[in-house]
C-alpha cells in the first residue's frame, strides 16, 4: 500500500549533529520525528491473553542496517527509544492493560541499491514464554513490508526554485550574468565563496540535486559524487540541514575517480513513453565508455542509479570527448505542445551546413571567433570559408556527428522519439590533441572539444536559457550562430540569453551548464503510482 513508505532519514535537523540524522540511534525532536512513517500495531484480545504471551517485534539480521524503529510510552514529553536496527533485530512490546494500538516510528536509513531491494519486512510473533526443557514457542505471526522511498531526479521541465554558481577570482561578469537570468526565472541565487570552493568553479560536476518522497512528506536531498575535488566539502557542509538530505557513492580507495564520476555526466529526460512503457518520471541519462577504456563511470554509482529503478537508466557513448560528459551533446527545454519538451543535441552537420548557407550569401569572409580581444589558446579567428576549406576540420566533425547519430539512435528508441521531437544545435568540435594532418578517425584515439563554446551546455530555468555565447560571426550586426539558436527555440516561447564565458569556462574545457546547477520543484506525479 502507498502507505507502507519509508523515507531515508539522510537530513540533519540538528544543526549542531556531525552527520545525517540515520548515521546515529537518537531522537530529539518533533522534525526528526517527521521524517518517519508511523507503524501501528494493533492489539486486540483479552489482557490475559498479552499476560501470559510474549509480543515480539522484529526484523532480520539482513534488514538491521536498513530500518531504525523509535518507540516512547511516555506521552507528556519527547522521549522515543531506539528499538530496532543498527544490531538490534527484536523487542519485546510492552503493552498496557486495555491498550488496543501500539505506534511505532520507523526510518530508512539505506537508499535501494545493487545489494537492497528497497524492501524491508517487520515481523510481529506472539510467543509462548520458554518452560523447563521447552523452548518459547510462536503461535502467530503477522508480517509486514515496508517499500524505502528512492532517490529521484529533476528534468530540466521542471519548475527551477534555486540557481547555484561559484564565485573565484575571474567570473565576477559570469556571476551577474547568472543573477540577472535567475531574477528573470523567479529563482534564488545561491553563491558558493572562494572559501568553500577552494578555486573549483565547476559546481555541476561535483553534486546533483534530486528528491525523495513518501505519502506524508518529501524534501530535496543532493547526490554528492565521487570526484572529490575543490567542492567537495561543500554538499556535506554547507547543503544538508533541516529537511535536505545528503548521500554518496564514494570509489574504494585504490581506485581514483574519473571524469565519467562528475555529474556534468549526470542527466535525467522529462517524462516519456518508448517501446509501450511510460516512465513519468523520465529516464536517467549517463555517459559512458566502451571497453577499451578503463575509465568507466564508477560501478557504485550505477548501481546506485539503476537501484532507484523508477528512472531506468540509458548508457551513452560520451569518451569520444575530450571531457567526456553527456551536458557537451545535449540538453532539453520546455515545449508548449503535448510532447512537453524538445531534445537539444550538438550538431557539426547543422553547422557546416549554416556556415555553407553564409558563404554562398556572400560572406565567407566573416569570421569566428569574433569580438574575441586576446586569445588565451593562441587559436586565430578564421573566416567562414577557410573553416568550411579545413579538409581536416571537416574529417575530424564527421567523425564526431557519427558519434553524434550513434547516440541520436539511442535516444530516440530508448525515449520514444521522433525526429521534430530533436532540434539540432550548430556546433563544431576540433581534437584535443595536435595530430598529423592526414589522420584516419577511426584509428585516432584523441579527444574530441568544442571548437567555439558550446552551445548546448545551457542552463535551462524555465523559458529562460542561459545559453554559451559562441562568438560567430557577425553578419549584418548579428552573431549568426545566435541568430540561428533564436531561430531554432524562440517559437517555442524560449528566451534565449548568451553569456559570455569564454575565457572563465570555455577555455577551461567546460561552459555555463558545467559552472552552475540547479535545484527544481519535484514532479506532480507519485512514484508509488508508477506501472512495473
Amino acid at each position: 500500500g502507498k502507505g507502507a513508505i519509508l523515507l531515508v532519514n539522510c537530513d540533519r535537523d540538528n544543526p549542531t549533529a556531525e552527520e545525517e540524522d540515520n548515521k546515529d540511534t537518537k531522537l530529539t525532536s518533533i522534525q526528526d520525528l517527521e521524517d518517519m512513517s508511523r507503524m501501528i500495531l494493533t492489539t486486540q484480545g483479552p489482557d490475559e491473553v498479552f499476560a501470559n504471551y510474549q509480543l515480539t517485534l522484529h526484523i532480520s539480521k539482513a534488514d538491521d542496517d536498513k530500518v531504525g524503529v523509535f518507540y516512547s510510552q511516555r506521552k507528556e514529553q519527547i522521549y522515543y527509544k531506539h528499538i530496532l536496527g543498527s544490531g538490534k533485530i527484536s523487542y519485546h512490546v510492552e503493552r498496557n492493560l486495555g491498550q488496543v494500538q501500539t505506534v511505532f516510528y520507523v526510518e530508512g536509513l539505506k537508499f535501494p541499491d545493487i545489494n537492497f531491494s528497497g524492501l524491508v519486512t517487520f515481523h510481529t510473533s506472539l510467543l509462548e514464554p520458554a518452560r523447563k526443557g521447552v523452548p518459547e514457542t510462536s503461535l502467530f505471526t503477522d508480517s509486514l513490508v515496508f517499500r524505502v522511498a528512492p532517490w529521484i531526479m529533476t528534468p530540466n521541465t521542471l519548475q527551477p526554485v534555486s540557481v547555484y554558481v561559484c564565485s573565484v577570482d575571474d567570473n565576477k561578469d559570469f556571476v551577474e550574468h547568472i543573477r540577472k537570468l535567475a531574477t528573470k526565472a523567479g529563482c534564488n541565487l545561491i553563491i558558493c565563496p572562494e572559501e568553500e570552493n577552494r578555486k573549483d568553479r565547476w559546481i555541476q560536476d561535483e553534486m546533483e540535486f534530486g528528491y525523495t518522497q513518501a505519502p506524508h512528506k518529501t524534501f530535496p536531498v543532493v547526490f554528492d559524487s565521487p570526484r572529490n575535488r575543490g567542492l567537495n566539502d561543500f554538499p556535506f557542509k554547507k547543503i544538508l540541514g533541516p529537511d535536505f538530505g545528503y548521500v554518496k557513492r564514494e570509489r574504494s580507495s585504490k581506485k581514483s575517480a574519473t571524469t565519467l564520476d562528475s555529474f556534468g555526466n549526470l542527466e535525467v529526460s522529462p517524462p516519456v513513453t518508448a517501446k509501450s512503457k511510460e516512465y513519468p518520471l523520465g529516464r536517467i541519462l549517463i555517459g559512458a565508455s566502451f571497453p577499451r577504456n578503463n575509465s568507466p563511470m564508477s560501478q557504485l554509482v550505477k548501481d546506485f542509479l539503476k537501484s532507484q529503478v523508477v528512472q531506468s537508466p540509458i548508457e551513452l557513448y560520451t569518451d569520444w570527448l575530450f571531457v567526456g560528459h553527456v551536458d557537451e551533446i545535449l540538453s532539453f527545454v520546455p515545449a508548449p505542445d503535448q510532447k512537453g519538451f524538445r531534445l537539444l543535441l550538438a550538431s557539426p552537420r547543422a553547422c557546416f551546413k549554416l556556415l555553407k548557407e553564409k558563404e554562398k550569401e556572400g560572406y565567407g569572409k566573416a569570421k569566428m571567433p569574433e569580438g574575441i580581444e586576446f586569445q588565451e589558446d593562441g587559436r586565430q579567428p578564421r573566416s567562414i570559408s577557410e573553416i568550411i576549406a579545413d579538409g581536416f576540420l571537416k574529417k575530424w566533425n564527421e567523425y564526431c556527428q557519427k558519434c553524434i547519430d550513434w547516440n541520436r539512435n539511442i535516444l530516440k528508441e530508448e525515449l520514444g522519439l521522433a525526429e521534430e521531437d530533436i532540434i539540432e544545435i550548430p556546433q563544431l568540435f576540433h581534437p584535443f590533441l595536435e595530430l598529423p594532418r592526414s589522420f584516419v578517425p577511426q584509428v585516432i584515439t584523441a579527444s574530441a572539444e568544442a571548437y567555439f563554446p558550446d552551445m548546448v551546455n545551457m542552463i535551462v530555468l524555465g523559458k529562460h536559457l542561459g545559453i554559451p555565447k559562441p562568438f560567430g560571426p557577425i553578419i549584418d550586426g548579428q552573431c549568426c550562430l545566435e541568430k540561428e539558436v533564436r531561430r531554432l527555440l524562440e517559437p517555442l516561447g524560449l528566451s534565449c540569453n548568451f553569456i559570455d564565458d569564454y575565457g572563465t569556462y570555455y577555455l577551461k574545457f567546460g561552459d555555463v551548464h558545467c559552472g552552475t546547477n540547479v535545484r527544481r520543484k519535484p514532479f506532480s506525479f507519485k512514484w508509488w503510482n508508477m506501472r512495473p
